[in-house]
């Protein structure tokens, strides 16, 4: 898709997101500065105005981009209503291969992204639905196609796995039997490759299957139930511990988003 600059809205109307199971890109509300754990790697822009971060309980920083590991405590805030938000998954990704913004960052380079990252997002505001399948992420956001990890062949069969069906009952015993390793083996080898607790992981990747639901019309119980909660309650404390925000929060914030997913999982 070739990205053309082109004037920028003035209101937060042309809100969209980009989702697949590796990647999303976000235009939209930011919502409450309220604590966020989110288990990808986090790139803010401030699309309208600098944003301010606060990693870990630190100090408040105001910068044109900030950006926060897997798992980091953080809260974010800005002036504007509407933000840039990207997200890495970061089982696949050489952490080497991200851009890393100095917190405080206002350089040129910074300033170039941020200009490059509207011109985008303005562009998916005024693309169909069938284009958006094959926009090219890494190409498209970060100039060229990152450079991959690479994992256990048996733990990345259960991260496959995990992908296709987030929300699904299967335990860790099961996963582990399919790559016939002991519970207590899988366990360990899971954690020492992907980074964090498998647990951890999975609870992180059924948080955000909300996503592909967030301008949905079904009733949150509706969706607790298809994102595999045995409950409403389960499901709000998960959802808030990741994105800082009640799931009814996200879907009201959401009802002007022009939700694209590249790949649905069920």
């Amino acid at each position: 898709m070739e990205v053309r600059s082109q004037p920028q809205p003035q209101d937060d109307t042309r809100r969209v997101m980009w989702i697949d199971a590796d990647r999303v890109l976000y235009a939209g509300l930011l919502g409450k500065p309220s604590l966020r754990v989110l288990g990808a790697h986090v790139t803010y822009a401030g699309l309208d105005a600098p944003i301010e971060l606060s990693l870990d309980g630190g100090p408040w920083r105001r910068l044109v981009l900030g950006t926060v590991g897997p798992y980091l405590p953080h809260q974010v805030r800005c002036e504007a209503r509407r933000v840039g938000v990207i997200l890495v998954e970061p089982e696949l990704v050489a952490v080497e291969a991200l851009p890393a913004w100095p917190t405080g960052d206002q350089s040129a380079a910074a300033s170039a992204f941020v200009e490059r990252l509207r011109s985008v997002c303005a562009h998916l505001g005024a693309t169909s639905a069938p284009k958006f399948a094959r926009f090219d992420f890494d190409t498209e956001i970060f100039g060229a196609t990152l450079a991959h990890r690479v994992l256990d062949a048996r733990i990345l069969s259960v991260i496959d796995a995990l992908k296709f069906d987030p929300c699904g009952q299967t335990s860790g015993q099961a996963y582990a039997q399919s790559v016939h390793l002991s519970l207590s083996r899988f366990v360990h080898l899971f954690k020492s490759e992907v980074g964090v607790p498998f647990r951890r992981y999975r609870s992180w990747r059924r948080a955000r299957h909300l996503l592909y639901h967030a301008n949905s019309d079904s009733s949150l119980v509706n969706i607790a139930l298809a994102a595999g909660y045995p409950d409403s309650t389960h499901f709000s404390h998960s959802i808030r511990q990741a994105f800082g925000l009640t799931p009814r929060d996200i879907l009201t914030g959401s009802r002007r988003l022009a939700v694209h997913a590249a790949t649905h999982a069920s």
